[in-house]
Order: structure tokens, then sequence, then C-alpha cells
């Protein structure tokens, strides 16, 4: 790197995780355009949105294995051709199942983009603040690609078709294509090991039906299908750990979680993505079922702190490197707990202002804590495996969020049908504040008012609920970095004695 600059070659591995990032929220426009054009059934409606996510969370840990092999700019590069690819299919895709394929072969190539720019910012950047400083501009990308991409949406939609909200990919992905070998360094340390297939498949079993269960658990409720998927889910995944500890050149190395710094970081980080998107569920219904918003205005004002928050994370990593990561770690935590707090105590309210006041805490606190969390996991990591060790933080995200998403909306239903009047309960209104809004159209003026009324109530009551479970799993969080911390401390200074005893 000594002839390239190190920020230019973070400005080009920046540019697909802006990419990827907006691909999560783009269709928030053009989902009635592609009805209106592809007439797809409900399912499949459902999928052309599911399938990139499960697909992403389950590639993520064996493509980052994957790039310690291959290369991390080699797979870079590979994973950019085919996004490219993927996206021309997508904007063309005369029917609505070969939309769905385009979306899962998105999801395969951005999970080769995804670990591959962490593993190269961690052989690009070997100062730790500036490395600190590099990771803090790439989550800001994320969180900035997840607030643009409706507008890019909208902006797009206004003058072209609803293929454009994918064309808009390929200028991005050409660009790297041409950069990266000019800015990127060469793929000089590729480890010269055979991809492990039998892992790869026992990761993807494990966490797709995972993943798939906790979602439909948390919008449909409890069945015999999803408690299956889980079992099969948690199974493959305890097979695959088992496998771990046998092999002796494993995909991930089951030794970094004996350092207890590196566990309860991966752990930290999938309560961020928990609280995250647990936060998104109470605060995406409460502006459409509560204030009565449209799903695009509400879908709009819910990642509206998303923005706001961008400068979140170059403020951690200067904040981290003057008062150390744990201490941002735990103030990014209590600093979204205080949100939660705000969610908790204020939505009976009714204003736009309790709920955007809560959610930019929250999310400021996570932004902040996920930011020195990720340095940390990959300054740890040997160079080696630093694509399998970004896999496994991402991963760790993806499910966080998916189980912030289950507990919390299962709580605020749960508390939901408890509060609700029993002699109200006519139809589907005692089930959830949709099941409300749905009977009350067949209900004479007074008696729906009656009802949505108790619904709207019924449902700040579960959602204040909910907030109080975020704001206890947060602060325990913050509690356990805290005893990290000492013990870690106590330990440093124990090994440091020990050897100035042995050098005596």
């Amino acid at each position: 790197m000594s002839s390239r600059s190190p920020w230019a070659a973070l400005a080009a591995l920046c540019m697909p995780m802006l990419i990827v990032s907006m691909d999560v929220s783009v269709l928030f426009f053009a989902v009635p355009f592609i009805a209106s054009d592809l007439n797809p059934s409900a399912t499949q409606q459902l999928w052309i949105f599911d399938i990139y996510g499960f697909v992403l969370a389950g590639l993520l840990l064996t493509m980052g294995s994957l790039a310690d092999r291959v290369g991390h700019r080699r797979l870079l590069m590979i994973g950019a051709v085919g996004f490219s690819g993927a996206s021309i299919l997508a904007a063309f895709a005369p029917t609505a199942s070969l939309l769905i394929l385009a979306r899962a072969v998105l999801a395969v190539s951005g999970a080769t983009l995804m670990p591959s720019t962490l593993a190269l910012i961690r052989h690009i950047f070997l100062d730790d603040a500036d490395r600190a400083k590099a990771i803090a501009a790439w989550n800001a990308v994320l969180a900035g690609g997840v607030a643009v991409g409706p507008i890019v949406s909208g902006l797009l939609l206004e003058h072209f078709w609803w293929g454009s909200v994918f064309l808009i990919n390929v200028p991005v992905m050409a660009v790297l294509l041409v950069v990266a070998p000019l800015l990127l360094p060469a793929d000089t340390a590729v480890v010269d090991r055979r991809v492990d297939i039998l892992s790869a498949l026992l990761v993807l079993g494990a966490i797709l039906p995972t993943i798939y269960a906790i979602k439909e658990f948390a919008a449909e409720g409890w069945s015999v299908e999803r408690g299956f998927a889980l079992v099969v889910g948690l199974t493959l995944g305890t097979v695959f750990v088992a496998r771990q500890k046998r092999l002796s050149d494993p995909m991930i190395d089951l030794g970094l979680f004996d350092d207890r710094r590196f566990s309860v970081s991966i752990w930290t980080n999938v309560v961020c993505m928990f609280a995250l998107l647990g936060n998104s569920i109470i605060v995406t219904q409460y502006l459409q079922s509560v204030l009565g918003y449209s799903p695009l205005k509400a879908a709009l004002w819910s990642i509206a702190p998303s923005a706001l928050v961008a400068v979140a994370a170059p403020l951690a990593a200067v904040a981290s490197v003057r008062w150390g990561r744990p201490m941002v770690m735990i103030a990014g935590l209590l600093t979204g707990a205080a949100g939660f707090g705000v969610l908790a105590g204020l939505l009976g309210v009714h204003t736009l202002l309790v709920a955007l006041i809560g959610s930019t805490s929250i999310a400021t606190g996570i932004v902040s804590a996920s930011s020195v969390i990720a340095d940390y996991v990959i300054g740890v990591a040997p160079a080696e495996r630093a694509g399998a060790t970004s896999g496994l933080l991402e991963t760790s995200s993806e499910l966080g969020g998916a189980v912030g998403i289950a507990v919390l909306g299962s709580v605020l239903n749960l508390v939901y049908r408890m509060a609700f009047p029993a002699d109200l309960a006519v139809g589907q209104a005692g089930t959830s504040l949709a099941g409300a809004a749905a009977t009350a159209k067949h209900l004479d003026k007074v008696q729906a008012s009656n009802v949505l009324d108790a619904a709207r109530g019924a449902f700040v009551e579960g959602a204040s609920v909910a907030a109080w479970v975020g704001v206890g799993v947060l602060v325990s969080t913050a509690l356990l970095v805290v005893w990290m911390t000492r013990t870690s401390d106590v330990a440093d200074r124990q090994e440091s004695a020990e050897l100035r005893r042995l050098r005596s």
C-alpha cells in the first residue's frame, strides 16, 4: 500500500457497501409498480422482499471463509460482477419468479462483498486508530445506505420504470471493477486450503431455517412447521460447531472465543442488532397504526434516524481512541437503553416527536457501539482469517436482528391480547392492531371508533412493555461489558506480573 492511498482504497470499499445496504430498502417505493407489472401472488410478493435477507444471512460465514482462501480482492471483484449481472436480470425480469431468483443471486453476490470489504480494511489499515476510523466510516455508509435507498428509489421512479432501482447498481459496480486493481492490495497472502463443502452446507442449513422460523414466528405465531424448522436449524448448528472443534483447519477458529473480550463483543453485536431491528418493529407499527400514517410514510419516518446518526460511527471511533472501546460500547448501550426508555414512557402521548427521539437515541447508541465492536473483532482476528471472522460478525448481526423482531414483537402482541377489553374483542380485534382495523371496517361508526381506540391503547401498552424489555437487555449487556473490562484488566495485570517474575 505504499504507493496507494489507504483512504482512497476505503472509498472504493465503501461503494459496494452503499449499494448492498441500499438494496435492503430500495423496494419500498417500487412494490406497487412491480405488483402492477408482474402481478405476483401474495406469497411471491413476500419472497421478493424476504429472499434477499434469508440468502444473505445464510452465506455470509461461508463467503467470508471463501475469501480467505481465494483472496479478498479477487472475491470482491467476482461478487461485483455477479451483483451487476443479477441487477440486470432483476431489472428486466418478465415474471415474479425470475425476479425472486434474481434477488437470490443478488444476495449471493452481496454475501461475497460484505466480508471481503471488511477483511480488506483489516489488511490495509494496520494502525489501530486509523483502522477504527475506517471501520467507523464503513458502518456509517451501511447506515446511510438503508436511509438513502427509498429516496433514490423514489427519484428514479419519478422518471423511469421500476427496473431502474436495480440498474443503479451496475455503474457503481463497474467503477469498483476499474479502481479495485489500482487501489486495493493484491491477494499476496491467500490461504492455500481446500473449501470445506460440508461445513458450508451445515452453516447454510443451520442459519436459513433458524432465521426463517424466528421471522415467521414473529409474524404469524407458533406452528409445527416453524418449530420443526427451528429444531432443524439448531441441530445443524450444533453439528457445525462440533465439526469445527474436530477439524485441524476449521472454517471458524473457535479458539477466538477463549478470549473473553472477543466472546462478549460478538454477543454485544447480537444485542445491538436485537435492539435496532426490535425497535423498528415497534416504531413502524406505531407510526402506521397509532398515528395513522400510510405504510410508505411510516417506513420513511422509521428509517429517518439512520440518516441522522451517520456521524455517530466516526465520533465513536475518535472516542474509542481517547477513552477505550469498552467505554464507548457501554455508553452506546446505555444511550440505546435511554431511547427505549423514552418509548416505554411516552408512546401514549401519540406524537411523532416521541417516536423520533426514542428511535434516534437507540440508533445513535447502537451504531456507536457496533462500530467499535467491529473494529475490535476484526483487529483481534488473525490476518489469514479476517474474511471468516468478518462473516461471523455479520452473521451475528443477522441473527440478532431476527431475534429482536421475534422477541419484542411477541412481547408486544402478548400484552396487546391481554390488555384488549374482552367486551370489545369481536372478530380479530383482540388479536392485533391490524386485526382490529380490519374488523372495524364491518362495524357501525360508534362501535368501530370504540374498537380502534381500545386497540390503540392496548398496542401502546404492549409497545411500552416491549420497550422496557429492550431497556433491560441493553442495560444488562452494558453490565456484562463492565464485568468483561474489569476481569480482563485483572487477567492482563496478572499475566504482566507473571512475565516480569519469569524475566527476573
